[in-house]
């Protein structure tokens, strides 16, 4: 794959405001165990093959088990989530195919039993900043990996 341009060289100012955003959801009501499940699912709904690879990457060196990783796209049928990750995960599902009629009262009520509404307002917005990475990522087919020196991923052990 080649990459079809260099968003970040090429806008520099949109990639430090996104790149903005994606730091403060280190400091989100959200744990950083979710924030990684919430990544994942949502880069491999998306099809983007460089944000899934960065976040199995970082996932994995802060600890996540490899099974609870593969298990993500099948987490519905998976005994391996907590009711609170379920949640997230459909949150971060629903949100990233929005339904034509928008979300149901049955699934936020559902999704909000599990989160304050502080917690939820935070999960939305790292939902919004993973398809906004995703979207670009995807656009301008950067490729998986090539980033992994400059973020520190190599030590994840999955080269």
């Amino acid at each position: 794959m080649t990459e079809r341009i260099n968003y970040m060289k090429e806008s520099p100012e949109f990639f430090k405001k996104l790149t903005e955003l994606s730091m403060q959801e280190k400091e989100s009501s959200i744990e950083e165990s979710i924030r990684h499940l919430v990544h994942i699912r949502a880069s491999q709904m998306n099809g983007c093959g460089f944000c899934l690879d960065m976040h199995v990457k970082e996932a994995k060196i802060h600890g996540e088990r490899e099974l609870r990783l593969y298990h993500t796209t099948i987490w519905r049928e998976s005994t391996l989530f907590s009711p609170r990750e379920r949640a997230a995960l459909e949150w971060t599902e629903i949100l990233t195919k929005m339904p034509e009629h928008g979300v149901s009262d049955d699934i936020y009520d559902r999704v909000r039993s599990q989160f304050s509404e502080k917690e939820l307002s935070d999960l939305t917005f790292s939902v919004m900043a993973i398809n906004a990475w995703n979207r670009i990522n995807v656009a301008f087919k950067t490729v998986p990996g090539s980033a992994d020196k400059a973020f520190g991923l190599t030590k994840a052990g999955l080269s």
